[in-house]
């Protein structure tokens, strides 16, 4: 026998008044601006509290179906066929053989080249296929060499802003003692570093061309990167003619070891990637991580498949090549595996049979995610210049007043607020118009604002306060 439920008492009646109240008084809008709390309904957030227990990784992202077909279009075999052909040019380090068509650097750029190429003719021209090149030499480049990456272009409505996603082609035994680090003759299969991360973005070029051939808001960028061994030169090149070129660079992302599950000791992980996302916490680089462990939560559970977020730019001691574009103050991250094996990089033990392309594929979907949903947002909206966020006297300062600039394409925005210890947002709020009063005590909390979409897409949040820009920066990355 059903127990009965119990009956609704007055006093059950108002304490549920009370909590709406209370809901309800955390926002006010001022002028045409309309606001709600969103996220998760309940009273306003304590700032005091210290239990992380209620916080929503997906941020408010919206799912799209387009993008989960995406994610299944994604192949294993693909990606282990791609990376066997790069493996089967026995070396790519940056100094080695280019005139051979079957060995060496110059036939594996080449036959990345021809790849791409043939992704294009498939989606009827909708790819750019190009070599992108620079002379470098330096400690690990004796000889001056034409560093060549090659790069695939979707373009986006806005040819201004672009969203570059990597994994460096080019390989080494920089690890084997006298003259490892400069041998361009012996094997260096590299089949995880960085085989697993160029086939991921060969790939996601093939996919994103057949779901896409029109191309998004946003022009996405696969890049295969050379010379990324001896310093990430061919990054620095693209990073350096984009910003001389005065494009936007919405985000970079690069995806360097992603293919290995199993540890020196035996412990296995084919569940977890790690994304890398530099201080400081509230910079385009964090957001950017953020947005990527995001897209993960709400796309990749049917996989099985997450992000564990790590809050600082690369392993410790070690690089990759996301770090050029963050250097000159754009939003970079990087993917790597949960479990790396030194004893598998760098090295001739670097070979296919230590590659699980049933965790390359979900890397790669977890980066479709985070691409698709970014390259389809508005612009990132900027506070305005003048009186963007006012403390509200009226208040006595406990609100603040928040305006921006209006965002072409944007169909509503949402102010994001986290407590400054809170590793993701915590509210999300609705906005119709360029104005609201936040009462929320600003001091002790971050805020985002972020376009969104007609289509639901959502931009990265710009933060306030904001941080202070690094020192190569251009004056404004938006």
């Amino acid at each position: 026998m059903k127990p009965r439920p119990s009956p609704v008492t007055a006093r059950t009646i108002a304490s549920a008044l009370v909590v709406l109240a209370v809901v309800l008084a955390s926002v006010s809008v001022e002028g045409r601006a309309q606001a709600a709390t969103s996220a998760r309904p309940g009273p306003a957030m304590d700032p005091t509290s210290t239990n992380l227990a209620n916080l929503d990784p997906a941020m408010g992202l919206a799912r799209d179906p387009k993008v989960v077909e995406i994610l299944r279009d994604i192949s294993p075999a693909r990606l282990h066929r791609i990376d066997s052909m790069l493996v089967s040019f026995g070396t790519r380090q940056t100094n080695s053989d280019t005139i051979s068509a079957t060995r060496g650097i110059g036939a594996a750029r080449r036959w990345i080249h021809a790849e791409l190429s043939r992704y294009a003719a498939d989606c009827g021209g909708c790819l750019r296929i190009e070599y992108d090149q620079g002379m470098f030499s330096g400690a690990r480049i004796p000889v001056p060499v034409n560093v060549v990456n090659v790069l695939a272009w979707l373009p986006g409505r806005d040819t201004t802003r672009v969203l570059v996603v990597g994994g460096h082609y080019d390989s080494c035994v920089c690890s084997v003692p006298d003259g490892g680090m400069t041998d361009a003759i012996a094997d260096a299969p590299g089949a995880d570093d960085d085989g697993s991360g160029t086939s991921a973005v060969i790939e996601l070029a093939r996919a994103f061309s057949r779901a896409y051939p029109r191309g998004m808001e946003v022009t996405v960028i696969f890049a295969a990167f050379a010379g990324e061994e001896q310093g990430t030169y061919g990054s620095q090149h693209l990073a350096e003619r984009l910003h001389a070129e005065n494009r936007i660079v919405v985000g970079a992302i690069t995806n360097d070891i992603i293919g290995n599950v199993v540890a020196d000791d035996g412990r296995t992980d084919s569940t977890t990637v790690r994304v890398f996302s530099p201080d400081p916490d509230n910079g385009p680089s964090r957001e950017l991580g953020r947005y990527a462990w995001a897209a993960s939560a709400m796309y990749m559970p049917e996989y099985r498949f997450k992000v564990l977020p790590v809050f600082r730019l690369d392993r410790i001691g070690r690089g990759g090549d996301h770090r050029p574009f963050v250097a000159l103050g754009d939003a970079g991250i990087r993917f790597t595996e949960l479990l790396e094996n030194y004893k598998r990089q760098h090295l001739p033990t670097d070979v296919l049979e230590h590659v699980n392309f049933g965790y390359v594929a979900n890397v790669a979907r977890t980066n479709a995610a985070l691409i698709a949903s970014l390259a389809q947002a508005p612009a990132q909206p900027a506070f305005a210049a003048r009186g963007g966020v006012q403390r509200d006297l009226a208040s006595g300062g406990s609100s603040f007043r928040l305006g921006w600039d209006a965002v072409e394409g944007a169909a509503s925005y949402e102010v994001l607020v986290r407590r400054t210890f809170a590793p993701t947002w915590e509210v999300v709020i609705p906005v119709r118009g360029t104005s609201m009063l936040l009462n929320y005590q600003v001091d002790d909390m971050y805020v985002g604002l972020r376009s969104v979409g007609a289509n639901e897409h959502r931009s990265l949040a710009t933060v306030y306060p904001a941080p202070p820009r690094p020192a190569a920066a251009r004056p404004s990355n938006r």
